[in-house]
């Protein structure tokens, strides 16, 4: 067990690695000047070679990419092209904003949709289970942008049950917090529930399709409890990898969503800094972005081999 989530932990070393190179490099490629994006268009010559100097940005690409990575590694997100502050001041607040998000998601997705995926496979070809499939299925259709104008029409517009846009400050109420991210959590919602509840749906029925399974049947066992007592459990490896990459979702996907509510949240602070040609908050918010990506999986991956004996010992499996 130790051996592999060792194995588990370097993989993800090697990933956030490799995930830098492409970062760096795919920031390199942005069209436009950084250093004539702050001067403006009446910019000489001589100030823009004098701004390159002073930012490191006549240095070649590789020391470039040298020195950032060696400054993230010490927690040195470096500085803001745009603004001079440090990136980081600028940085972590938006995170811990887009993570208040996410959890406010989750902890009403997650649950929601584990349990409507169960219960579809308690009661499979029923009326309630063809319907949630019908719901899931249009819900996974409807891109993000077009689920939160839809919210905003009806829930916002017409009814007036809630803000259109997720405006938020330092010191406000949980109430008031609560009721501003409600449009933007329910669009993570729609996606996320569909998601999870067929995924949990199809393992769990794959599980039933299992000779124990036809076994507790054959002793008497109500349908509900064999699911509940015999089904979900064995299928929990396979649901927590779905709710993992689902939460990672919530995370590291709200770009579109946070762009939608004007919510000041990590995903619009990256739409942000691309606009302005901020290189080191592009950055930074990619690289964030990422880890938490690696970091969910790995705990996705070391969970699954700890409820799943098989994952410990593949050559048991094959045999």
């Amino acid at each position: 067990m130790a051996k592999l989530i060792l194995q588990r932990l370097g993989l993800g070393l090697v990933t956030l690695a490799l995930v830098s190179v492409l970062v760096f490099a795919g920031t390199e490629l942005l069209p436009g000047d950084v250093a004539a994006a702050i001067l403006g268009q009446n910019a000489t010559p001589e100030s823009l070679a004098a701004l390159r100097s002073e930012l490191g940005l006549d240095a070649g690409p590789v020391a470039r990419y040298l020195s950032w990575a060696s400054g993230f590694l010490h927690g040195d997100l470096g500085m803001s092209l745009a603004n001079r502050q440090p990136v980081a001041d600028l940085l972590w607040p938006r995170f811990a904003n887009t993570m208040a998000l996410a959890a406010y998601a989750a902890v009403i997705a997650v649950p929601l949709a584990v349990g409507l995926g169960i219960a579809c496979a308690a009661f499979r070809g029923s009326f309630f289970d063809r319907a949630a499939n019908v719901v899931a299925l249009a819900t996974v259709s409807l891109p993000e942008y077009f689920l939160g104008l839809l919210l905003i029409l009806f829930l916002s517009v017409q009814w007036g049950l809630f803000p259109s846009l997720a405006d938020t400050w330092d010191g406000m109420g949980l109430g008031a917090w609560l009721a501003a991210t409600t449009l933007p959590m329910l669009v993570l919602v729609l996606v996320t529930v569909a998601q999870i509840m067929r995924m949990t749906r199809t393992t769990v029925l794959a599980v039933m399709d299992q000779p124990y399974i036809e076994t507790a049947f054959l002793k008497g066992m109500r349908n509900g409890r064999v699911v509940l007592r015999h089904a979900a459990p064995n299928a929990a490896a396979p649901i927590i990898n779905v709710v993992a990459f689902n939460i990672t979702y919530l995370i590291a996907g709200v770009v579109l969503v946070e762009a939608i509510f004007n919510y000041n949240g990590l995903g619009r602070f990256m739409v942000d800094a691309v606009s302005k040609r901020d290189l080191p908050m592009v950055q930074s918010a990619a690289m964030v972005f990422a880890a938490v990506y690696v970091i969910l999986n790995m705990i996705a991956d070391i969970s699954a081999i700890a409820l799943n004996p098989r994952l410990r010992h593949p050559r048991a499996k094959e045999a």
